[in-house]
């Protein structure tokens, strides 16, 4: 995208604002989540829903105001660990993972032409892998004032991991296992720049970011 790297700023810079701006309401939210009020997990998911939407207004913002930056957008999978529970925020094709105890699960959704395409009926798995126009997505943030965002809410146990990478990344995996096989033990910053480095070696055409976080006891 278009100024993609200073999109990608900005909308980091505007979700970190937003939640650090929510943080009384937040950790009021929390308190009432590990004090069982289970209704308080949807609360906590539209706080950080709203907080990526008011971040793609304000990346739309700023590209409308200079004709440099015009077009700029940015994809975002976010991660806010709170009270028990992984809350994920995503819009586009970067993608969030859960490793435990050797087994993985993609948390995201890619916002994709393909997968909307797969998940429709209109093309199989097969067709997919061997398709081009991948990396066409259909949700950004600042692509226009308004964007749609999913969330997830993952319950968390000491000693999971979690891996946020972009498409550059995940994009070459062969397959989720190779997460767990990257990812699964060892230092964290090593687990990232090995993953970065197999991809890296598969071709490494694309920007790639790769973060890996574990739950402490």
């Amino acid at each position: 995208h278009n100024k993609g790297e200073i999109a990608s700023q900005e909308a980091v810079e505007q979700l970190r604002m937003w939640i650090y701006g929510a943080g009384r309401d937040l950790d009021g939210l929390v308190e009432r989540v590990v004090g069982g009020d289970s209704e308080c997990v949807w609360e906590i998911r539209r706080l950080l829903e709203a907080g990526v939407k008011n971040a793609c207004y304000m990346v739309f913002g700023m590209a409308d105001l200079d004709p440099e930056k015009k077009g700029m957008s940015t994809t975002l999978s976010a991660l806010l660990i709170r009270g028990g529970y992984a809350f994920a925020a995503h819009v586009g094709d970067s993608r969030v993972y859960r490793v435990r105890k050797g087994s993985v699960i993609q948390i995201t959704e890619d916002h994709t032409l393909i997968n909307y395409k797969v998940k429709h009926g209109m093309m199989t798995k097969e067709e997919a892998e061997k398709a081009s126009g991948k990396n066409v997505i259909t949700r950004a943030v600042g692509h226009k004032d308004y964007v749609q965002v999913d969330t997830a809410d993952i319950d968390i146990t000491a000693g999971d991991r979690f891996l946020l990478c972009s498409d550059g990344l995940h994009g070459y995996f062969t397959s989720d296992n190779e997460v767990v096989e990257l990812c699964g033990d060892g230092d964290l910053e090593e687990c990232a720049e090995a993953s970065i480095a197999i991809a890296n070696q598969r071709g490494g055409k694309d920007n790639i970011t790769s973060v890996v976080i574990e739950i402490q006891p």
